[in-house]
């Protein structure tokens, strides 16, 4: 019988049985996160368990890998000298250590994004307190140390259990010409095991793609070889031939009359098209986490944001309104500069290179700026960008206000509504100023002084969830968040100011998930609608008669429509649009994009959504009963006028803020 050596028995055992241990976390990890509505089919199922154990197996490899190459040196042995032996017990010990801290990352990162631990993460860096902070209030995380050192723990003392029953039992000697063959044959063995492919080319993250379906790639990749292989790659940078290429296009959908392919030239001078007022007061509350499935002008049964309903049915309501990405500092970036973020490692706001940009708002001359928001504005560097992109902006932050702090958000909300609407009472008009909201997060605080919100619990956990909150607690939060709203505009109908302003109401984006009251596109585990369509309302006294918009629109769009409103000229340099422009009725698109590391990115036409993985692309129905079927094939020449144009506003979203500074945009 054909006996291995110690050392070769101890790899084989450890590596088979940390492989399977990982794998057990895979399963965790779906029977957790996997979407009950929108499961994947048993077919991409164990592709991705046998994919995904694949790549584990390769950071089982890249762990062993020390004690392979030099434990069989008699000194460095784990089986023929008890110092070596506690080292290498250590050294497994601190890699173990490391890689359980990577899942337990990842476990919270998912459940709070939606997406798998990346490089991106490592902004939280930046703002390490607050995101400490944040972490602390929303999660067990004395339970969860107490639950990762036990795990480690009983890890350290199997480890040792198997060291010290091997040496108990007598090794084995071979040859010199068999030790050779014994060697290189390990070695090929364990080569093979992390090139994870029998290829020219070794096992790679993009492998993870093998489905349409985006939950099976999230289950696919290991987490610790994820974060890394995104970490190889650097900032976005701009390609000025690409750029070029897709110039005609993208200069056409823009509406420049000027076209100067060599210089790029995307400047519009733009006036006003449908006014409400003479030099109104603009005041834009913009909602944190405020997907539109989740709210009820979408219709949603269990009504959690009656008071934005009250006045979407007064007002305007754009029901097909999306956010270019997903996150609050993206999502701001957005708004201020009409770009969509195109980096994929970080923020463009945390960018030094483009955080001064011309903004929309730099054209409301003679109007007072302010900007309110209940915690810090050094998350997300929101500071640096919002004062490098506009002179004297008065920036009010928790420090300012009267109201206690809440949590790591700061001030709650409803406090917030109460405080804002205090320093407008005292402005001189005109004004803009907009609004952030924050507590709509982790850990879903509802403050002491709840200004009369009540907490409801008679709804069940079952109905909750089934449209589209997680839990009790989150969906009181959204409520809370509503409810603040409804506080600032009844504050705001007592003050002199109200008769002359716009008010416009939107999400900051969306959210992973879905509810069963809207078409499947919704749900993250289709298109992913719902993580980029939010509510959008205008309400004005001003406006007298209530309409509901079907007209797609984005957030680049939000200024320059709002500055149309208000009868303000600008100079456009970015990709917003003016919704009300006639020019552009018969072509309303919305750019979207999940920035990571293997992006997908597409547009929002008219009942279509065009969309890329790299791997896979396609023509998709919105509303259709399996929005994953392709209509390409159907509608080419549809298609093809929606993957230009996606292409070309992606190109040149990156190229845009590096010739985009304020100083210039009057040139």
């Amino acid at each position: 019988m054909f006996r291995l050596p110690h050392l070769l028995r101890f790899l084989a055992i450890f590596m088979v049985s940390m492989t399977l241990f990982l794998t057990v976390l895979r399963f965790a990890f779906y029977s957790y996160f996997s979407d009950p509505l929108s499961p994947l089919s048993t077919g991409d199922f164990w592709m991705s368990i046998w994919l995904g154990s694949r790549f584990d197996l390769r950071m089982v490899v890249i762990m062993i890998a020390p004690l392979f190459f030099v434990g069989w040196i008699p000194y460095l042995s784990p089986f023929k000298n008890k110092i070596a032996k506690y080292f290498w017990l250590g050294y497994l010990t601190i890699i173990f250590s490391a890689y359980m801290f990577f899942y337990a990352v990842d476990f919270g990162y998912y459940s709070y994004l939606g997406t798998r631990l990346d490089f991106t993460a490592t902004r939280l860096l930046i703002d390490f307190n607050t995101a400490m902070e944040m972490v602390w209030e929303s999660y067990p995380v004395i339970w969860i140390f107490i639950g990762y050192f036990s795990v480690i723990g009983i890890f350290a003392w199997l480890v040792n259990k198997l060291f010290s029953s091997l040496c108990k039992r007598e090794n084995v000697h071979y040859s010199i010409l068999k030790k050779i063959v014994v060697g290189f044959a390990s070695f090929l063995i364990v080569f093979a095991m992390g090139w994870g492919k029998i290829n020219q080319y070794p096992l790679r993250w993009s492998d993870a793609s093998f489905s349409k379906h985006p939950f099976a790639a999230q289950l696919t990749y290991n987490p610790i070889h994820y974060f890394f292989d995104t970490w190889k790659n650097g900032r976005v940078s701009y390609d000025v031939n690409k750029v070029r290429d897709y110039y005609d296009v993208v200069s056409s959908y823009l509406g420049v009359v000027h076209k100067d392919k060599a210089k790029l030239y995307f400047k519009r001078e733009a006036k006003p098209v449908f006014t409400v007022g003479n030099k109104p007061n603009v005041v834009i509350v913009i909602m944190e986490s405020f997907a539109s499935y989740k709210s009820s002008v979408s219709g949603n049964p269990i009504d959690p944001s009656p008071y934005l309903k009250k006045y979407a049915d007064k007002g305007w309501y754009f029901k097909n309104y999306f956010t270019p990405t997903v996150g609050t500092a993206r999502s701001i970036y957005a708004m201020l500069t009409s770009l969509p973020d195109t980096e994929l490692h970080g923020t463009s706001s945390r960018n030094p290179l483009i955080v001064n940009q011309h903004s929309v708002l730099e054209d409301f001359k003679d109007y007072k700026k302010l900007y309110f928001i209940g915690g810090s504005a050094s998350w997300g560097n929101i500071r640096g960008m919002l004062n490098e992109s506009m002179d004297n902006l008065d920036l009010y932050e928790e420090e300012r206000y009267s109201a206690p702090r809440t949590d790591v958000w700061g001030i709650s909300d409803a406090d917030l509504a109460v405080e804002a609407n205090k320093v407008l009472e005292k402005e001189q008009e005109p004004f803009v100023a907009v609004i952030q909201t924050s507590g709509n997060h982790r850990p879903y605080t509802i403050p002491e002084n709840d200004h009369g919100f009540k907490v409801r619990t008679d709804v069940p956990l079952k109905e909750v969830q089934k449209y589209g909150f997680a839990s009790l607690e989150e969906y009181n939060s959204f409520r809370f968040l509503d409810y603040s709203v409804g506080l600032f505009m009844s504050e705001a109908e007592k003050s002199k100011y109200f008769k002359n302003t716009i008010f416009v109401f939107w999400g900051d984006h969306g959210i992973d998930g879905y509810s069963q009251h809207v078409p499947p596109a919704e749900s993250t585990s289709n298109l992913g609608l719902g993580s980029f369509r939010v509510p959008f309302v205008i309400y004005s006294p001003m406006i007298k008669e209530h309409k509901v918009f079907d007209t797609v629109m984005s957030e680049l769009d939000a200024l320059p429509s709002i500055a149309s409103l208000a009868g303000i000229s600008y100079t456009a340099t970015t990709l917003g649009r003016n919704i009300f422009d006639p020019q552009f009725k018969d072509s309303h698109f919305a750019y979207t994009m999940m920035n990571r590391a293997n992006p997908s990115f597409g547009i929002v036409g008219d009942g279509y959504l065009y969309q890329t993985t790299g791997k896979f692309e396609g023509l998709y129905k919105i509303d259709g009963k399996d929005p994953m079927t392709d209509h390409s094939k159907e509608h080419p020449e549809l298609f093809n006028e929606m993957k230009t144009l996606t292409h070309g506003l992606y190109e040149t979203a990156k190229y845009i803020p590096y010739f985009n500074k304020r100083q210039d945009a009057h040139e």
